[in-house]
């Protein structure tokens, strides 16, 4: 969306070739999800045949056909969801991730040294990683200040939880 988005349009045969592609964009993009859901071997094929169709179009509009160009070239990315239904099909939970950090470095202007951005950024990782294991940051750094250490290091929990024994 967001780059089909950016498109603008100075004709109206322009404009209908954008929405065309953008409609068929939004129907592959529903039709990823429910194969993630259900996965079939037909629907797979089919699919993936969509998306040639689909990125390597031809339309009236040579900007659109450039970004749809740029687009097939990472179809194997695109699509790795058809080999492998468990990941995501978007990158939502990295852009949340990293949000934090650029909101801070645009408040306080950035750190003043190599060892505060450091500092910066392994605290908020931890924060984090706490946040994701739904154990609370200050209880965590106040057990590892105090070196009652009762609660285990992260990478232990994110290591047993990921196991799969506990499936």
């Amino acid at each position: 969306e967001r780059i089909i988005g950016k498109i603008i349009p100075f004709t109206e045969s322009q404009r209908v070739a954008v929405e065309s592609i953008r409609e068929k964009i939004w129907t592959l993009y529903a039709d990823l999800k429910h194969y993630k859901e259900y996965p079939d071997e037909d629907k797979k094929i089919e699919l993936d045949i969509r998306f040639d169709e689909i990125f390597q179009e031809e339309t009236c509009f040579i900007t659109l056909n450039e970004t749809l160009k740029r687009i097939y070239k990472n179809k194997e990315e695109l699509l790795l969801v058809l080999d492998r239904p468990d990941i995501p099909l978007h990158n939502n939970g990295s852009e949340t991730d990293i949000r934090e950090y650029v909101k801070k470095r645009k408040i306080s202007g950035g750190t003043r040294s190599d060892v505060g951005r450091k500092c910066r950024d392994t605290f908020t990782s931890i924060k984090k990683t706490c946040r994701k294991l739904k154990i609370s940051f200050w209880e965590y750094l106040n057990d590892r200040i105090t070196g009652e250490c009762n609660i285990p290091r992260l990478n232990n929990i994110m290591s047993q939880r990921a196991s799969p024994s506990t499936y």
